[in-house]
């Protein structure tokens, strides 16, 4: 192993090697709600395509709904071995849910186990991701050089970003040289099962990550039990990181994951249309989070955090309901790059105060239970709520009621994180 961090001309080689099970994780998350429809039929069979596509959506939200617990059990171990060793043992667990999910076998094969087997592939990843986000941030904020902690930090969302644009493409691809039966029927398992390919070529990189300098440098590292006790008395800061965080998780799953669901199924655009769409949509987040996370290094981040938000409040509903108007291409691709921008410049920012405000000897168990807490409230169930609040409404544009509800609660989060209280234990940063 590498004994100490690399040099400023050999960074690059790090953001990427720690960054690389972020990219595993939303290519595979991306691919389950790209083909909700296709699962559904496979799995959960139905006589109601809306109950089907509910159903699949739920196990979608489940795997959310344990990042909480995989928070707190392999945070925990992130801030106790260190971020090199967590980091392999998130992606093993990780992988083995990813494996699971693109070899199950049909409901028509195996019947009710089928379903279960694909519940518990979402399960591994979700427990897996709680902390994989939380150590991969921490990581970059660690060995990032002074003045560009925001800068390196967004790399953490940006990798994701590369995963979108390889899954669309992927996802494109096939439509356009299989039949759309063949696709439904067993054609997109192609994309999950290069993503179990893809799986060993990561442990390859994650394993010559060398630790950071910072956590290496502490005399001693919390047990578990002086964890809880730090969690307990920083409730209020990770409850605050959590709204934080929910505005760009909702608006993350929103333009990527439900996307191509929502221009298939309720703007009745072609598949092509909805897979070019969040292809530049990946695009677009990839160029816009690390300038949003630059320039937070430069003017701070409540202004850019505040700002993002104020916007989406104002423009969101407007903007989707212009969409859903008069249902195109060009509409849709219009909307989503704005939601888009807003999305990076946020989750530019968003991170390295996350990473800032939590306690350092907590910092991957405090970051991570914030952030999947989110995730599992918000984000994840984006997908399930979009789809309800449609056929609950009538209003094709009700997602948005959704996202400006999210953006309240990060413009309502950066306010308290960063006003100045004396004692309140909550400091701007």
């Amino acid at each position: 192993m590498v004994d100490s961090m690399p040099s400023v001309e050999s960074k690059l080689r790090t953001v990427l090697r720690v960054t690389s099970g972020n990219f595993l994780e939303q290519f595979d998350f991306f691919l389950f709600g790209f083909y909700a429809n296709a699962i559904s039929k496979t799995f959960f069979p139905s006589s109601s395509e809306f109950a089907s596509l509910m159903l699949t959506f739920a196990v979608f939200g489940a795997g959310f709904l344990m990042r909480p617990l995989g928070a707190i059990v392999l945070g925990t171990y992130i801030d106790q071995a260190g971020r090199r060793q967590g980091l392999i043992v998130t992606l093993s667990v990780m992988a083995g849910g990813t494996v699971l999910i693109a070899g199950v076998p049909g409901y028509k094969t195996i019947g009710l186990a089928a379903p279960l087997l694909v519940l518990a592939g979402r399960l591994l990843q979700g427990f897996s991701a709680g902390a994989e986000l939380g150590g991969v941030s921490v990581y970059l904020s660690e060995m990032a050089t002074p003045g560009h902690k925001g800068f390196y930090t967004s790399w953490q969302s940006a990798s994701q970003q590369v995963a979108i644009v390889l899954a669309s493409a992927l996802g494109y691809a096939l439509n356009q040289r299989m039949p759309p039966q063949v696709v439904a029927d067993w054609g997109w398992r192609i994309p999950f099962l290069i993503g179990c390919l893809i799986v060993p070529v990561i442990f390859i990189l994650r394993r010559s990550l060398p630790e950071t300098e910072e956590f290496r440098a502490r005399a001693k590292h919390p047990g578990t039990r002086e964890v809880f006790r730090s969690m307990i008395r920083s409730w209020h800061v990770v409850f605050a990181g959590m709204l934080l965080v929910s505005m760009t998780s909702t608006t993350f799953y929103l333009i990527t994951v439900y996307a191509p669901t929502f221009g298939a199924t309720v703007l009745k655009l072609s598949v092509a249309d909805s897979l070019t769409v969040t292809f530049f949509v990946g695009v677009s987040n990839f160029a816009w989070l690390p300038v949003g996370g630059a320039l937070s290094d430069r003017i701070g981040r409540r202004p850019i955090l505040l700002a993002s938000t104020a916007l989406a409040i104002v423009t969101v509903y407007p903007a989707l309901s212009w969409l859903v108007s008069a249902p195109s291409f060009p509409r849709m691709l219009v909307v989503l790059l704005w939601f888009s921008f807003l999305f990076g410049m946020y989750n530019g920012a968003m991170v390295a105060a996350l990473t800032e405000v939590m306690p350092a000897n907590v910092r991957v168990v405090g970051f991570s239970l914030a952030y999947s807490l989110a995730t599992a409230l918000f984000g994840g169930l984006t997908p399930l709520i979009s789809t309800w609040l449609i056929h609950a409404t009538g209003d094709q544009a009700a997602p948005a009621y959704w996202m400006t509800f999210a953006a309240a609660c990060g413009f309502a989060a950066t306010s308290l994180l960063y006003r100045q209280s004396a004692g309140s234990g909550i400091v701007e940063v």
